[in-house]
């Protein structure tokens, strides 16, 4: 027995994991494309300031979770830990920044170098929405519209509460964060390591720290509600107003925060109860700022992530396997026109397949095995009429059928 195992804190998807994993992304392109969005694929890895630059410097992503090496030539190089990065250097180094707006789908791995867990995963899959140009209230509205169609065409709505808040803008943002640095230096003497770095660089990150202690400290701390200019507060309440009327239920949730200066107004998560400790599935959020962070001009942007391993675990239930029609040939007389048979089949976008080898019976306990939903027997007699028997294997019952009605009377 090898002793060759999955990497930790990967895993295969084969069988019902795929189907599952498939289902949610051919779901969500669907979805989004209704809404005008064009897929793209950027590469796994990129340059490590791609992101370094991002998610800032003092995020845990960047300090502990990066996948980043140094290939040959001497570069600097990271697998990508989110999507949203990559798609806004594709669209500057694309020249697309003067052909605005762009509606982005995408889906792929992502790697972070995180403790596993259930639905956590070191190569994990995100899909994601950008859209990218529009300045409006609108525009967040759309995205997370889009964003709760996909989870009620997955099925998985009602397991699922939108949690919103809003960044405000610079001014807001400013006064904000020395709210929160004058509280949280009272209680310097109670913080985490990690936050009391944050604190004399980014306090709205610790908005999100995970140490216990500081939780604590976070639940007393200042809201941005009353630090909110008028511009600020009107865009909140339109994004409230164009959800309403998409009919994307929510609720108001002062402590979404995003730390970065190119985060702005709306910021969003789907959550849910069902995952235990994981109970974001969807999120994100207005990142006015961060086209420019990559060298381009001042771009608006509005977009969302969503974990696939996380979103497949919510699907009631798996897509069936498909199901085949197997070719049986009963002596190697027949062989060829088998062959003729399973190729009109398949040119008729009817799944076939034919066993390699077997007599009668043998070849039938495998159609059943695959779960196969009928079988086209075919023997001399059969070759020289031009008819052949097939076989429905969920009923039993077997017709005789030409050979050119085969892909009529087996379709669908």
């Amino acid at each position: 027995m090898t002793d060759l195992q999955p990497v930790r804190g990967t895993r295969d998807l084969i069988g019902e994991d795929f189907r599952r994993h498939a289902h949610v992304i051919n779901t969500a392109r669907e979805i989004s494309s209704r809404y005008g969005f064009e897929e793209w694929a950027t590469p796994i890895f990129e340059d490590t300031r791609v992101f370094s630059r991002t998610l800032g410097d003092t995020s845990d992503v960047v300090t502990k979770e990066m996948y980043t090496f140094e290939d040959r030539g001497g570069d600097s190089l990271t697998l990508r830990p989110e999507g949203t990065a990559g798609v806004c250097r594709a669209l500057v180094t694309g020249g697309l920044t003067q052909s605005l707006p762009q509606k982005v789908f995408y889906a792929g791995p992502m790697f972070r170098y995180e403790r596993p867990q259930k639905g956590r995963y070191r190569q994990f899959h995100q899909i994601g929405c950008e859209l990218i140009g529009p300045a409006e209230p609108l525009a967040d509205a759309e995205v997370i519209a889009c964003g709760w169609d996909i989870l009620c065409a997955l099925g998985i709505q009602a397991e699922t509460v939108l949690e919103l808040n809003t960044l405000g803008d610079a001014e807001s943002r400013d006064a904000y964060r020395a709210a929160l640095v004058a509280y949280f230096t009272t209680h310097k003497a109670s913080l985490s390591e990690d936050s009391l770095m944050r604190l004399e660089k980014n306090p709205m990150r610790i908005l999100d720290s995970k140490d216990e202690g500081d939780k604590k400290l976070v639940a007393a701390a200042p809201t941005i509600e009353p630090y909110l200019t008028e511009h600020a507060g009107n865009f909140f309440r339109d994004v409230q107003k164009y959800l309403t009327a998409f009919g994307v239920p929510f609720k108001i949730n002062p402590r979404i925060v995003r730390g970065l200066d190119y985060y702005s107004h709306t910021a969003f998560e789907f959550v849910t109860t069902a995952l235990g400790a994981q109970g974001t599935v969807l999120a994100g959020g207005r990142y006015d700022g961060l086209v420019e962070e990559m060298g381009g001009p001042s771009t608006p942007a509005i977009g969302w992530a969503a974990g696939i391993e996380r979103l497949s675990m919510l699907v009631a239930e798996a897509p069936a396997a498909a199901q085949s029609v197997v070719i049986i040939p009963v002596g190697d007389e027949a062989e060829a026109d088998c062959l003729w048979v399973l190729q009109e089949l398949r040119r008729a976008k009817i799944r076939a397949e034919i066993g390699y080898s077997g007599n009668l019976k043998r070849r039938m306990i495998r159609a059943n095995k695959i779960n196969a939903r009928a079988a086209v027997i075919i023997g001399v007699d059969e070759a020289t009429s031009r008819v052949a028997k097939v076989r429905n294997l969920a009923s039993g019952e077997q017709v005789e059928v030409p050979f050119d009605d085969l892909t009529t009377h087996l379709a669908g």
